[in-house]
């Protein structure tokens, strides 16, 4: 999954790791700070910890997601995209560190300076901004249909607690999000250094392996048993808007592989530079793995009845011995699974929030009252943006359309036909240029869909 040659900087151990990047407008955290005891026995991050962290950014909210996107594309396109994306994202980031390693930019921020000056870098904290939060606002919103349940569907949908304590004040979706937000998310957004969630990180992807293999038993018991049937393996095109439909699913796939934000932050902080790129390797392998399964075990064992957020089907009886542990087993493992991701996230979401307030501040970490203020205020807006937006599809419509194309694709892509630095080959220019045409035609067409919807959602039904 490479494209073009990256040329590993070894030279690199501490000098590249304690350089001061004073004009730097995307702040970056520096693995090692001077005068500080919280980084003075840091001696880099591990391969293992470092495919945690950045498989930790990959899989997140897309998971839950994309089984819809099995029931809009059919299952054969859906498998082949979900592959397709994740080779484009390796190209993408590979070319982003290639150029990043001229100047030793140590942040994607940086390289988007070096190429398009102020205004591109500006431009992609921005963008950032906009893709963390809409990614946390949809962390949320399973959060609380899981635990508290969800009236957003035609069919209302019980949740956890609901079903084990029957419905209550303190239950609701506001105390839940309140409870989860105090107790879980303020400590672990608390951590300024990445290295320090590994831990939670690898937690994470374990729960995550838990509702996939759980799910998959789910699928084959019933399977075997013959209670389900295979499901289209190809779309339903009936008419223009069925293919117009069809495009709505990109953003989802590109947002369910989006983790440029934080490979930089990922890299500073290991000990050998060189390994970044089998590091990306390795976590998209995993994570394209988990994906496909959990596309394919899901939209096998509900079909057309499967959801935008799959989780909300695991709440009725799915025909089987234990059917309510296991649906317990499956929505309790990806909540939790989701309260780990979100650390991650909110990692780069701060760091490039801040460099858009603070353009000329020292480092973040350096400076704790800013470092509360900023994560109180960001946490604060998640919280409120989530107890308003109804379902995950529209987020990820919003945000996949915009600034995760715009991340993933778009600005590595201008990077590279930039070519500030002359190290890009015809192949890379090709391909960038593709990305770029494929990214804007299917999130226009994807807005134009979303729009198209929205009218006909709102026309009032004819009277007879």
């Amino acid at each position: 999954m490479t494209t073009g040659s990256l040329q590993p900087v070894r030279n690199k151990n501490r000098a590249r790791r304690d350089k001061q990047i004073a004009n730097e407008t995307t702040p970056l955290l520096p693995s090692k700070h001077e005068g500080s005891s919280e980084f003075h026995e840091f001696n880099g991050a591990s391969f293992s910890g470092a495919v945690f962290n950045l498989s930790t950014t990959i899989i997140g909210a897309g998971i839950m997601a994309l089984p819809a996107t099995m029931k809009v594309l059919g299952l054969v396109p859906g498998i082949v995209m979900i592959i397709f994306i994740a080779f484009l994202t390796e190209a993408s980031v590979e070319m982003l560190i290639r150029f990043s390693r001229v100047e030793k930019m140590t942040s994607y921020g940086g390289v988007m300076g070096d190429a398009f000056g102020r205004i591109g870098r500006m431009l992609l904290q921005i963008c950032v901004v906009i893709n963390n939060v809409g990614i946390m606002v949809v962390y949320m919103i399973i959060i609380g249909d899981v635990l508290s349940g969800t009236s957003s569907t035609s069919i209302p949908h019980s949740g956890l607690l609901e079903e084990w304590f029957g419905r209550h004040l303190w239950n609701g979706r506001f105390l839940v999000l309140t409870i989860t937000t105090l107790l879980v998310f303020v400590p672990l957004a608390s951590f300024k250094r990445i290295d320090s969630l590994r831990y939670t990180s690898a937690l994470s992807v374990a729960l995550a392996a838990v509702f996939v293999v759980v799910t998959a038993a789910i699928a084959i018991v019933k399977l075997v048993s013959g209670s389900v049937q295979m499901p289209r393996l190809f779309p339903e095109i009936t008419d223009l808007s069925s293919v117009w439909n069809l495009f709505t699913a990109v953003p989802v796939l590109v947002t369910a592989f989006i983790c440029h934000y934080n490979v930089h932050s990922v890299d500073n902080e290991l000990d050998d530079s060189s390994l970044i790129q089998p590091i990306v390797r390795t976590s998209l392998a995993l994570c394209s793995t988990v994906y496909i399964a959990t596309s394919f075990f899901s939209y096998l064992l509900f079909g057309d009845s499967t959801l935008d957020d799959v989780l909300t089907n695991f709440d009725s009886d799915l025909g089987i011995p234990y059917s309510s542990l296991l649906n317990d087993i499956v929505r309790v493992s990806y909540v939790l699974h989701l309260m780990l991701v979100f650390p991650i996230i909110f990692f780069a979401l701060r760091l490039n929030f801040d460099g858009l307030l603070f353009p000329s501040a020292r480092p973040i970490s350096s400076d704790n009252r800013r470092f509360a203020f900023v994560t109180l205020l960001l946490l604060s807006f998640v919280f409120l943006a989530a107890n308003f937006i109804p379902s995950i599809w529209d987020a990820f419509q919003f945000t996949g359309s915009t600034a995760t194309v715009c991340i993933g694709f778009i600005f590595p892509a201008a990077i590279t036909l930039r070519d500030a630095h002359a190290i890009a080959s015809n192949r890379d220019k090709i391909l960038s240029s593709f990305m770029i045409v494929l990214a804007v035609v299917s999130s226009g067409v994807a807005i134009y869909s979303d729009v198209f919807a929205i009218f006909q959602r709102s026309k009032p039904a004819p009277k007879y």
